[in-house]
């Protein structure tokens, strides 16, 4: 932490301890006992290095700790090392003077933006062959080289005295050569030499070498640094095929003698070369690489512009923490996360500001339809379903677009209330839209719809991919004309050919799969009208992840289930205890009930998978409940054939259903309350939670079980298991996946392009990205032209303007 060589000394005794239980996502945590006092202690030890009010809050923070719940440890520590990069930052104040504002006009950033665009082969010491090379990591242009960051960083700033060597180590040592030559191991030839400083002596081997060039290299008498990892051969320390630096080299403090960055290995070229040419674009184009958010803010957030923290990434200052640098936290770091989120979060405010100010349709609220519906209902809307109809309803009577996310988790009745706010705009004399990822989520979608729309005699469509051309032609007519008030369909809403008399509501089921573009698409449309949109998702989507995708949306979140509704519980058994799966099984059966028994579908071994679920059908057909009847679903059925084995489940004809594609199917059966999911290890954390709300529909008992096949002590499938097991809290599982997966694994735009940075990370940087998104928004309230910023408005409309639809601010 901080700034200067002692800082590490002075705060050692609270950061060690730290260090200890924070590693692996606090994987030590609970092994360790009396955590409290001794941070207690070590916390008295340095508290004269601390400012009071800092001290005061760590104090505060370990206070209880030891009686606190695991997660509320981890974020109590989390925030004490928070505190003591805060306290470094007091330091890095001192080295870095308040900044100024910089002016660069268009003209001469266009001509940098050309400069950073050059391919990659022209730069100083690099040609055709190594950009060649470069090119297998996706660096091209002179830009890419510049935001190819270090991996980790290597302590490199000390000589080490070869008498103080220990094996495992990395170490540079400097000595002169005493030996060299040609010797046999184990009937290989090895090139070896043997260097001394006077404490004692080190070997080092090469196993690929050109004997003439490394006699001529390592001649006896020439001083030589050599810097690896020490290992240990015969009782003689040793290093293998070490990096080779010559004290007489004007290169040699690029390599040694600093904090070097590690970078990720590009086949073909070596660390050195690597380093050498990134050393020769930063020297050279860094300060090309212009982001003018203004100074105000970065020095207001202690952060650095691009053209610093690329430097800084690259070469951090000796006095720098290698510990900080390495965990990624530096100012360096930061400064580069800040500036994308920044740039991002400006678009989404821009984008927001956009919608509403576009005229929208001001829909009259508790229409008629509306309130028969309500009656109908053999229910009563949860506390939440209210709230959240009145966010909606004072929305779509606004003159403004609505723009709103309905999150929920499964089973809290989303789509009710989402029918509810189609009805407020087919009432109001206006057509519905509602955009499905899947044919069999949009199937899914009709029959719920379908069933509602029977209450109140609304005209419904189905409009996927599968519709014969016939089908589709009497669909596009009946939207033309205005006969029908509601479309449930797929991508084939896109299509030219579909027009719509009069839309006023697009309602997306965004499953993670559509974007801020196919929202856009949809809107276009309602020929001029800005009509209202409704997102919904089944999967709640961690706070970060809905402020990055989801920042141009108001957000509604659907907290409660229905009235009577019980967590399921949630256990997990190894293949040998799968027996008593089966007996919780037996029981739930004999008092009426249903079960699920769930196989993974995994595209490369599909035959597998399909034989071992129709064996497994016909296993506990006739070995484990002869008494009961077991029905079977799997992907390679016709829709017909599906159809009748969830219709004979859901009538109670079949009381077991094995299944490879319920995750899809997701079809209301009150009485299913238990679900065995085989090879659960094989399933994401999201998955397995969309698929344990199958059961758990009504006020019964139910249970998920997890039968794991394969599972390692200390694995990521474990450690998922075990999460799914503790909690039914669809936020906290869709933030553990995503610290798993990723953001773009989990929205489904990894290959999409839309987190294509450099450096941000909306898990690991969130405290980047919420101050991003302030700075953001309070700026275009106070500009929201961007009048006076005509650099700033050229680069967010250079990086998010086709990726958010954004119309130029002019």
């Amino acid at each position: 932490m901080g700034k200067t060589n002692s800082q590490e000394e002075k705060w050692g005794a609270v950061l060690r301890p730290l260090r200890f239980v924070s590693r692996n996502d606090f994987a030590n945590l609970n092994k360790v006992k009396n955590l409290e006092n001794t941070l207690k202690d070590a916390l008295a030890r340095i508290k004269d290095t601390l400012p009071q009010e800092i001290y005061s809050q760590i104090f505060n923070l370990l206070d209880r700790l030891d009686k606190l719940s695991f997660d509320e440890k981890k974020a109590h520590l989390e925030k004490i090392f928070s505190l003591l990069e805060d306290a470094s930052q007091e330091t890095l104040q001192k080295v870095w003077p308040p900044l100024e504002d910089v002016y660069i006009d268009l003209e001469t950033y266009r001509l940098y933006r050309k400069e950073l665009s050059k391919p990659v082969q022209f730069l100083k010491g690099v040609g055709p062959k190594l950009a060649h090379k470069l090119a297998t990591r996706e660096v091209k242009t002179v830009e890419d080289l510049l935001f190819f960051l270090p991996r980790t960083y290597e302590d490199r700033r000390k000589m080490r005295f070869i008498g103080s060597l220990k094996t495992g180590e990395q170490a540079v040592v400097e000595g002169e050569v005493v030996l060299s030559g040609v010797v046999k191991f184990k009937r290989r030839r090895v090139f070896e030499i043997v260097i001394s400083d006077g404490t004692g002596l080190l070997a080092a081997k090469w196993f690929h070498f050109n004997e003439k060039r490394h006699r001529e290299t390592f001649r006896p008498g020439r001083k030589v640094i050599l810097a690896g990892e020490i290992s240990t051969f015969a009782g003689r320390k040793e290093m293998i095929h070490p990096e080779v630096e010559f004290p007489e080299d004007e290169k040699v403090g690029l390599h040694v003698g600093r904090i070097l960055p590690v970078y990720p290995t590009i086949e073909g070229v070596s660390p050195k070369v690597l380093r050498r040419i990134i050393a020769n674009a930063v020297e050279e184009y860094a300060e090309k690489a212009i982001s003018p958010i203004p100074a105000k803010i970065l020095n207001k957030r202690r952060l650095l512009p691009v053209p610093l923290a690329l430097k800084g990434i690259h070469f951090p200052d000796p006095q720098d923490d290698i510990y900080i640098l390495n965990e990624e936290k530096s100012i360096y770091h930061k400064s580069l996360a800040f500036d994308e989120f920044f740039y991002l979060e400006l678009a989404l405010a821009l984008r927001k500001s956009q919608i509403a100010r576009a005229p929208g349709i001001a829909f009259k609220p508790g229409t008629p339809r509306v309130r028969r519906f309500l009656k109908s209902l053999p229910f009563k809307l949860t506390r939440a379903q209210t709230r959240v109809l009145k966010e909606i309803e004072k929305d779509m009577t606004s003159p403004y677009p609505m723009n709103r996310l309905l999150q929920g988790d499964v089973g809290c009745g989303k789509t009710v209330v989402a029918f509810l706010a189609a009805l407020i705009a087919i009432d109001n004399g206006y057509q519905v839209a509602l955009m499905a990822p899947t044919e069999i989520l949009a199937e899914q979608h009709y029959l719920n719809f379908k069933k509602y729309a029977g209450l109140i005699g609304v005209e419904i469509a189905l409009l996927t991919g599968g519709k014969t051309a016939r089908e589709k032609k009497e669909i596009y007519q009946g939207l033309k004309e205005g006969h029908i008030n509601l479309v449930i369909g797929t991508h084939a809403l896109f299509q030219e050919a579909v027009e719509f008399k009069k839309l006023g509501l697009v309602i997306v089921d965004e499953q993670h799969r559509f974007g801020v573009l196919q929202r856009a698409a949809l809107r276009q449309k309602a020929k001029g009208l800005e009509p209202d949109t409704l997102v919904m998702t089944a999967t709640p989507i961690p706070r970060t992840l809905a402020m990055t995708v989801y920042g141009d949306l108001d957000v509604s979140i659907i907290d409660e289930l229905p009235a009577g509704r019980k967590p399921v519980k949630t256990y997990l058994f190894t293949a040998k205890d799968r027996q008593k799966a089966y007996e919780i099984v037996r029981q739930e059966l004999s008092k009426g009930h249903r079960a699920y028994v769930v196989f993974p579908l995994v595209e490369e071994s599909e035959k597998m998978d399909l034989l071992a679920a129709t064996t497994m059908a016909e296993h506990l057909q006739k070995e484990l409940f002869p008494d009961y009847q077991v029905g079977l679903l799997h992907g390679k059925m016709k829709p017909s054939e599906k159809e009748a084995a969830m219709a004979a489940f859901k009538e109670g004809r079949t009381q077991i259903l094995v299944s490879t594609t319920v995750i899809e199917v997701g079809v209301d059966v009150p009485e299913a309350t238990v679900m065995v999911i085989e090879n659960a290890e094989r399933f994401g954390l999201s998955q397995l939670h969309q698929l344990r709300g199958r059961v758990g529909r009504s006020a019964r008992e139910s249970y998920c079980l997890l039968v794991a096949h394969k599972l390692k002590p200390g694995s990521e499938a474990l450690r998922r298991l075990k999460i799914l097991c503790e909690t039914t809290d669809g936020f906290r599982i869709a933030e553990e996946d995503m610290k798993i997966r990723g953001p773009g694994e989990i929205l489904g735009t990894r290959q999409s392009g839309f987190f294509a940075f450099r450096r941000a990370d909306p898990v690991r940087d969130y405290d980047m990205l919420v101050i991003a998104r302030e700075e953001a928004f309070s700026l275009l309230k106070e500009d929201p032209l961007l009048e006076n910023y005509p650099l700033l408005k050229e680069i967010l409309m250079e990086r998010w303007q086709e990726r958010l639809k954004l119309s130029e601010v002019a």
